[in-house]
């Protein structure tokens, strides 16, 4: 079925169901599903989508993108790149006499600076940056969080894991994936408090858990956000 609202048409499924209220659903691949009981008259389906349209159409371009996938990256003025959970354009500044190439951020947009305008070049500068961010960020965030442990980490170190955030080993090195130099500083946050919570337990245990949200009542929004965020932070 479909209906025009506000010069768009919004395109829907209606089920009718043995329930007693109307729910607005999205299947797997972001389409509109209306589960309504019978009798259910046209005119309320569309008026319940209509006033909830704003919501429905992000969440559902959201699924959509994402199983789209990352994008490969053209490293064109104007291009967004995530920064602290928000997307910033990258400006190019071509200058053979640099010494080497590196990213300034100056409040809404990420400078390039390189010797030779090469994509390779502009993304390993870009690299570069985040991992020197993401240190200095994660390093600050582990001493705020400090007072919630008896025990400090050896060491820290930023890597380019492709399957964790973070991790701790034993001796109580932690390290960190480059990547959450693109999240929101409270989701790097959540993540440090996550790893130093493993200096006291190593295993995902029930005092784990206890620990982790004593310090981040709303860890599992921070881990929803990465879930559904995570294919976004690419270079």
């Amino acid at each position: 079925m479909k209906h025009t609202h506000s010069g768009e048409t919004i395109h829907f499924d209606l089920k009718i169901k043995n329930r007693k209220s109307i729910g607005i659903y999205l299947d797997s691949y972001g389409n509109i599903e209306v589960h309504a009981p019978k009798g259910t008259l046209k005119e309320t389906v569309t008026r319940l989508l209509e006033d909830n349209w704003d919501t429905i159409h992000s969440k559902s371009e959201a699924v959509k993108e994402r199983l789209n996938g990352p994008q490969m990256k053209t490293f064109q003025n104007g291009e967004p790149f995530l920064f602290l959970g928000r997307s910033f354009p990258i400006e190019l500044h071509h200058n053979y006499e640099i010494t080497h190439d590196h990213v300034t951020f100056n409040r809404d947009r990420l400078n390039i600076h390189v010797k030779e305008l090469e994509d390779e070049r502009i993304k390993q500068a870009l690299i570069r940056f985040y991992y020197k961010k993401c240190k200095s960020i994660v390093e600050k965030s582990i001493s705020i969080h400090q007072s919630h442990f008896k025990t400090k980490p050896r060491s820290v170190r930023i890597s380019d894991s492709q399957t964790t955030w973070g991790t701790c080993d034993g001796s109580r090195q932690l390290t960190f994936n480059w990547k959450l130099a693109m999240a929101p500083q409270d989701v790097i946050d959540y993540v440090v408090v996550h790893e130093m919570c493993h200096m006291s337990h190593l295993n995902h245990d029930r005092s784990f858990w206890r620990l982790v949200g004593k310090i981040v009542p709303d860890y599992k929004k921070k881990e929803q956000w990465l879930a559904r965020t995570s294919w976004k932070m690419t270079v």
